[in-house]
């Protein structure tokens, strides 16, 4: 018994720990396919908040290329707004929590590939 409580402990450690990956150990390139699929209907291709949904929706799409604002937030405000979705962290109630549909290595990827945008 306390053998499988040993592990089922470790494991979840390990879980833990893939999920606290910084964005900069992710992998941009997986997170910009998982980007053009859930988020490049609102905020674009190329990230300028310019998607094809985003004429109907207010407030617009953030526009990842923002240098400026971008800087502003970590890379766990965004994995929490990615994740939760808008309304959960105090930003726009047009951001749809996508926790149910990305894993959090998946989540991380995107960030890594956001972050790219802003360069």
């Amino acid at each position: 018994m306390r053998k499988g409580l040993i592990l089922i402990g470790g494991m979840a450690v390990a879980a833990w720990m893939i999920s606290a990956l910084p964005a900069d150990a992710a992998d941009a390139a997986a997170g910009k396919a998982k980007y053009q699929q859930f988020c490049a209907a609102c905020h674009g291709l190329t990230g300028k908040g310019d998607g094809p949904a985003a004429g109907s929706l207010n407030p617009k799409p953030r526009d990842h290329t923002d240098k400026a604002y971008m800087k502003t937030l970590s890379d766990e405000q965004l994995f929490k707004i990615t994740k939760l979705g808008g309304p959960a962290v105090g930003k726009a109630p047009t951001m749809p929590p996508w926790g149910g549909a990305l894993q959090d290595a998946d989540i991380r990827n995107v960030i890594a590939y956001i972050r790219s945008l802003a360069k």
